[in-house]
């Protein structure tokens, strides 16, 4: 395993760790707390030390079974987790301090941890980024003792580039991957400048980068890959990047051209978001405990030769960049 410091954190997590979202169910399906056990502890024996997690992934199910495992195991865990996404509708105007602090409480209480070692705003609206009583809230919260630092999860880079303004931010969740690639632009010289831990989410575009989806792919009714296409339920940059689903197998297609022969495209995609040292960590997610071991093949792909970068470049200037790059 490799590890990297998450920025102003100083906290020292595994280069490839876990993303919960699909742990113990598929994005909204039925929960399985037995089978969100076995992905943990497999991610855990195999040396991730970190975990992201969010209030409202399976209704707090998935905070529960982080917790309880994170609790009954020797290893110290670092435990991320996201507030904000609950409120309803998801406005400005109801993101208020008292009803944060309440979302912070609640987290503490299903997972019975003592505090959280990284709270996340998820993916809040624009006009809280220029709302200073909304960050200075975490403050009250540190001296308390209830989380030790606060990040972002962003849609957009300009999101990230304004909540980097505000001194106690410490890390940005970001979606970042051969089919999203403006982050690396302007925002990674900041986060870079300013000591900023940068976590990237959805590293295989929902899956579209493992290379074994087709058009006679089908997805479950309760799936976001199925629903969100076009963001009936949220940012459907969230949603195979945001990019149209044929269009996206064409391009993987290409892709397969720049690396003949490769079994399986994921490793590869995940060592291409790696090569970025301004990147913390990654966090690609697991609906099987196979799939974690899956992911960390990509720590015996060598780095990928200057060609080949090339070549994904090419690709994402051919098939992407004119639908995705000035969006997000």
């Amino acid at each position: 395993m490799e590890y990297r410091i998450l920025g102003k954190t100083n906290i020292e997590v595994s280069a490839i760790s876990l993303g919960t979202w699909q742990v113990g169910g598929k994005w909204g399906d039925d929960f399985s707390h037995d089978t969100a056990d076995k992905i943990l502890n497999e991610a855990i024996d195999a040396g991730i030390n970190f975990i992201d997690t969010a209030d409202v992934y399976s209704g707090g199910e998935s905070e529960i079974a982080v917790g309880r495992i994170v609790r009954n195991r020797s290893e110290k865990i670092y435990v991320a987790t996201k507030c904000g996404r609950q409120l309803t509708p998801h406005i400005n105007e109801a993101y208020q301090p008292s009803a944060l602090r309440k979302f912070v409480e609640d987290s503490l209480s299903r997972m019975q941890l003592e505090t959280i070692d990284l709270i996340q705003l998820h993916c809040p609206p624009n006009e809280v980024y220029y709302r200073p009583e909304i960050f200075e809230l975490f403050e009250r919260l540190k001296e308390e003792g209830k989380i030790q630092n606060l990040g972002v999860s962003v849609e957009k880079v300009e999101q990230a580039l304004k909540a980097i303004e505000f001194p106690n931010v410490t890390s940005v969740q970001i979606i970042y991957n051969m089919f999203r690639q403006r982050p690396a632009e302007l925002f990674f010289k900041e986060a870079f400048k300013k000591n900023i831990g940068v976590i990237v989410r959805v590293p295989l575009a929902s899956g579209l980068l493992t290379g074994t989806y087709s058009k006679a792919t089908s997805f479950s009714e309760g799936d976001h890959r199925n629903f969100n296409r076009e963001g009936a339920a949220f940012d459907k940059g969230e949603t195979f990047s945001g990019i149209q689903y044929e269009k996206g197998l064409a391009a993987v297609e290409a892709l397969k051209a720049i690396f003949p022969g490769q079994q399986n495209l994921a490793t590869v995609a995940l060592r291409w978001v790696l090569m970025n040292n301004t990147v913390s960590c990654v966090i690609p997610g697991a609906s099987r405990k196979e799939q974690v071991q899956s992911n960390l093949l990509a720590f015996n792909e060598p780095q990928l030769t200057e060609a080949q970068l090339k070549g994904v470049q090419e690709l994402y200037d051919q098939y992407i960049r004119s639908d995705v790059h000035q969006l997000w």
